[in-house]
């Protein structure tokens, strides 16, 4: 805090104006990504988790599976063989509106009960409701149909649902496909802080949330809010509506299940896109309207996950500014890049600090721990997509609840890489135009002065091209999938192993 309040001194004294309204807008974009920083230690100060509860016996729990149109039947006999060996005793649903019969079939030859729910509004999440209407289990297990659980999973969380203020215990997430390909790897890494120290700080705040995935809800709680929430960030919905009811949650930071992530660029952007607008739906909906029911704490959690699409908004600006100097000469800001560098350089090394410190509480340390580059490149490439969903919300723009792709989807190169490309032409371009400007056009004077700021603003608009770089490789690669589907090699009986 120290170094924040440093740097805020020196960076808001009136000599640093160039451009009032683009140092205003600089200053906006900046100080977003300071304030994740300070958020980021915020959350990080709460880190806790309940300590383990025994599972009960006796008590009734369903495992809900959904199905959709086009989804792989191959997946549904891994996912429900592994729910047949779950070992707290519980019954299994898959709920269908694929119009197969061989998805009665598969259900039926794992003593799955299947539940037929054509045409229900609300993807997922009506499918959902309906089936609670038509089932009566005190607790309900809902599972992503691409996630295989371990059989302990159960007896790892129903012993916090013993507390009758709890609504729902929310596990880790984790993936099996994640080494098949650079996206695949990148998206990965990209959970691996949220869920592992970022859920337990927000645990820590009473604001852990709900993950379309392994979250055991309490029925009555569900009831109580009339139902799950429906919409594109259905989980978060229902997360933020039990917390304004006053209900408690649990984070149990144990991987107790594997699952897909996008192998493929276009699969990710999808996801991305969906999620994007599905978290400004809370923002600019949910927290608004339940803004009086929550904890200061809990305000402040969902505040945090509900800007975090603005990195496409600030990435823009940060785009653009550089660029305009560097072309026309109109700059935000007149302050020194070496002093800038000075005092921004502590904050900027405390969060990497932070986030190498926090890694002792990932969930699997064991392949977790690293610097997550691939994941940092893969978000920097993503800002046009953040960018989009951003708009869309502002224009409360409807897009529709597609699945994530439970296979790698072959892509075509331009299609996916053709704003990278084009990027990556613009710094070459500005920097062959700045070399033959210097080098035939500018006194000797002129260069003395305006070297720094020059080679600043470089710095500057190179970090957006090395995410480029990244997505180019991410979709050539989508050109030749991975060979066979991510399950093939997939073992139910031993993928859990031991309880911890």
């Amino acid at each position: 805090m120290a170094a924040i309040l440093r740097l805020a001194d020196w960076w808001f004294r009136a000599e640093q104006v160039a451009q009032p309204l683009l140092f205003a807008a600089l200053s906006l974009v900046f100080w977003y990504g300071v304030s994740r920083i300070a958020l980021g230690w915020v959350n990080y100060a709460a880190l806790s988790h309940s300590a383990f509860r025994p599972a009960p016996a006796g008590r009734r729990v369903a495992i809900f599976t959904t199905s959709s149109p086009g989804e792989p039947l191959a997946m549904f006999e891994r996912t429900l063989a592994a729910c047949a060996r779950v070992r707290y005793p519980h019954a299994t649903y898959l709920l269908d509106d694929t119009r197969d019969p061989r998805f009665r079939e598969v259900a039926n030859r794992h003593g799955a009960i299947w539940l037929e729910l054509i045409g229900i509004p609300g993807a997922k999440a009506g499918k959902i409701n309906r089936a609670l209407e038509r089932t009566d289990e005190e607790f309900i297990l809902v599972l992503d149909p691409d996630h295989i659980p371990f059989p302990e999973i159960l007896d790892r969380v129903l012993g916090h649902l013993d507390d009758p203020r709890v609504a729902f215990v929310q596990v880790s997430q984790a993936y099996y496909n994640q080494e098949r390909s650079f996206t695949a790897m990148g998206a990965a890494e990209q959970t691996y802080a949220f869920y592992g120290p970022g859920q337990m700080g927000l645990h820590g705040h009473g604001a852990c949330v709900a993950i379309g995935a392994n979250c055991t809800f309490r029925r009555d709680a569900l009831e109580s809010i009339g139902g799950h929430g429906i919409g594109l960030a259905e989980d978060l919905i229902t997360a933020i509506r039990l917390h304004a009811a006053g209900w408690r949650s649990v984070y149990v930071p144990e991987v107790l299940s594997r699952g897909l992530v996008p192998e493929d660029l276009g699969s990710y952007y999808k996801q991305q896109l969906k999620w994007a607008r599905g978290v400004y739906e809370v923002a600019f909906t949910e927290l608004p309207r339940l803004f009086g029911k929550l904890s200061w704490r809990q305000r402040l959690s969902y505040l945090t996950i509900g800007t975090y699409y603005l990195f496409g908004v600030t990435t823009l600006v940060f785009l653009v500014l550089p660029y305009l100097y560097l072309w026309t000469g109109r700059q935000a800001a007149s302050m020194p890049f070496a002093e800038f560098f000075v005092l921004a350089g502590p904050v900027a090394a405390i969060g990497i600090l932070m986030y190498a410190a926090v890694q002792r509480w990932l969930c699997d340390p064991a392949t977790e721990r690293g610097m997550h580059w691939r994941g940092f490149v893969l978000k920097v490439a993503c800002w046009p997509v953040f960018l989009a969903g951003t708009v869309l919300a502002i224009f409360r723009a409807e897009i529709p609840y597609i699945p994530t792709a439970k296979e790698a989807v072959r892509g075509k190169f331009l299609r996916l890489a053709w704003p990278q490309l084009g990027l990556i032409v613009l710094y070459l371009v500005t920097i062959a135009r700045i070399v033959y400007v210097r080098a035939f056009h500018a006194t000797e004077a002129s260069l003395e002065l305006t070297s720094e700021a020059v080679w600043g603003m470089l710095v500057f608009a190179a970090l957006p091209v090395l995410g480029s770089a990244g997505a180019l490789y991410a979709a050539w690669q989508a050109r030749r999938p991975a060979p066979g589907a991510p399950w093939d090699n997939v073992d139910v009986t031993s993928i859990g192993g031991d309880a911890p």
